[in-house]
């Protein structure tokens, strides 16, 4: 069974051409795309049909930009991985929309098998950062945690570092001997106790604060 991407992007010829070469891959499919992100939230709340594995989201968008659809979509669908499409690489960009949300990040020219290779690693680990975009978040986290003291759980500790793998978090309850909720649970309260929106900024943390060591 194929993954389902939508694409959102208010240039309506690069949007398809986006989603032409998303049909190409072998093991994903376009379900529709979308000019805005007020577009998207229409169609996501017509039907659960219309509900995505990804959404490809451009960064600016007139009446609802890539930000705010985003942040949108990390309250009401957290389930879905949004990844953000840009034409700039500027530091403020990415990290306005990885805060917001979004577990990926790549340019508009970004090669085909660029592309794939993104949005498979995506499907398996739950998010794709290039090796420039993971420094620049290391670099912008902010020393606020660091002044705080924060206490772990045993099985936090545990959790924290095998989310540093490419185990989904299925595969971590099953090597915790636990339940996915309880996975769940740790992976919610960690979220909330370190002030990170996604997996990418746990690992992050984890890293920084030396309780894992690649």
């Amino acid at each position: 069974m194929k993954h389902s991407v939508v694409v959102v992007d208010d240039h309506t010829l690069l949007s398809q051409a986006i989603g032409s070469m998303v049909n190409t891959f072998e093991k994903f499919k376009v379900l529709y795309t979308c000019e805005n992100g007020k577009e998207l939230i229409d169609k996501l709340t017509a039907s659960p049909k219309h509900i995505p594995d990804i959404v490809l989201v451009d960064v600016n968008m007139p009446v609802m930009n890539g930000v705010e659809t985003t942040q949108w979509m990390t309250e009401h669908f957290p389930q879905v991985y949004v990844m953000a499409l840009s034409v700039e690489n500027s530091d403020t960009t990415i990290l306005n929309i990885l805060k917001a949300g979004a577990v990926g990040y790549f340019l508009k020219d970004t090669e085909q098998k660029v592309l794939e290779k993104a949005l498979l690693e995506l499907m398996e680990n739950g998010f794709y950062h290039t090796k420039e975009v993971t420094n620049l978040l290391m670099d912008s986290i902010s020393g606020k945690r660091d002044e705080l003291s924060v206490e772990f759980k045993p099985n936090e500790l545990t959790f924290m570092k095998l989310a540093c793998s490419e185990l989904t978090y299925r595969e971590i309850a099953d090597k915790m001997f636990l339940s996915p909720k309880t996975i769940d649970g740790y992976r919610d309260s960690l979220f909330t106790k370190l002030d990170v929106r996604n997996r990418v900024g746990l690992v992050i943390y984890t890293i920084k604060h030396k309780i894992y060591t690649p």
